[in-house]
């Protein structure tokens, strides 16, 4: 389940063109950081709320497939 996530993270954070250094420079994490999540990585409540608000996404959006 976090690995879709976190691929639900990369298809928004693609579908707004950002490279993992845009996001991370956004959210105050490293691309390292963001990659790991994207990968499967579980982020902190406080850091996915900050990558929802950096990719102007809802919850929904990228829990969607998950629930």
């Amino acid at each position: 389940q976090l690995d879709t996530i976190g691929k639900n993270i990369r298809k928004y954070r693609l579908m707004k063109r950002y490279r993992h250094e845009d996001l991370a420079e956004k959210t105050g994490l490293s691309a390292n950081y963001i990659r790991m999540i994207q990968r499967g990585k579980s982020p902190s409540l406080e850091t996915f709320i900050n990558i929802l608000n950096a990719l102007d996404v809802s919850a929904d959006m990228v829990l969607a497939d998950v629930l």
